[in-house]
């Protein structure tokens, strides 16, 4: 209800940030890092088997959704219009305002939205929400003999681990597409320095 009252008064919320101060962030937009968004192929598994369970089956968990949108926006600062658009081909639940309100959410550009300052990791929310990794061996099988806290971090295991476990590194699965740590402080960084153009205009 929130989020249709939201659409209700700004009506072109689906082109615009509601906040203007983030209205001109200076996306990255790597074509090639998005398509390995959407095909699960970014190397971080919970990320992976969240992408591949929503073009399996047109559906994602809304603690999914979040740790997505995150992930194009601020690890790999892509403009979440994209993110938005692919959703909205993809999901058989899709509403307007909740997705519009929701990626905006996540990106820092809309009413009530995250701080931009707040990233989440992928890693920790791996560990938190799915600490045996059953959902993502679920959706990533070739990670499916890993055991223990290793499921949520594979690019860790050494050349042993990998023939244990019948993985092989940037073979069978991707080494991560962006270093998290090195990706959240430039995000910061980009967002700041919006806020801070607008503020000074």
């Amino acid at each position: 209800d929130y989020y249709n009252m939201i659409y209700t008064m700004y009506p072109d919320q689906k082109t615009h940030a509601l906040r203007p101060e983030f209205q001109n962030i200076i996306w990255e937009n790597n074509k090639l890092n998005f398509e390995k968004w959407q095909k699960g192929q970014t190397g971080f598994p919970i990320i992976d088997a969240a992408m591949r369970q929503l073009n399996q089956t047109g559906w994602m968990h809304n603690r999914l959704r979040m740790i997505v949108a995150s992930f194009l926006t601020k690890d790999l600062l892509i403009d979440w219009r994209w993110g938005e658009a692919y959703f909205r081909d993809m999901l058989v639940d899709y509403d307007p305002a909740s997705n519009i309100g929701g990626w905006q959410w996540a990106a820092s550009t809309g009413t009530d939205s995250v701080p931009y300052f707040r990233v989440f990791n992928p890693t920790l929310q791996s560990k938190k929400f799915d600490p045996e990794g059953y959902f993502i061996k679920q959706f990533v099988p070739e990670l499916a003999n890993i055991k223990g806290e290793k499921i949520h971090e594979p690019n860790l295991l050494t050349s042993a681990e990998q023939k244990q476990y019948n993985i092989e590194l940037s073979g069978t699965y991707p080494l991560p597409i962006v270093n998290h740590k090195m990706a959240r402080t430039r995000a910061i960084a980009v967002f700041k320095e919006s806020k801070h153009i607008f503020n000074n205009v």
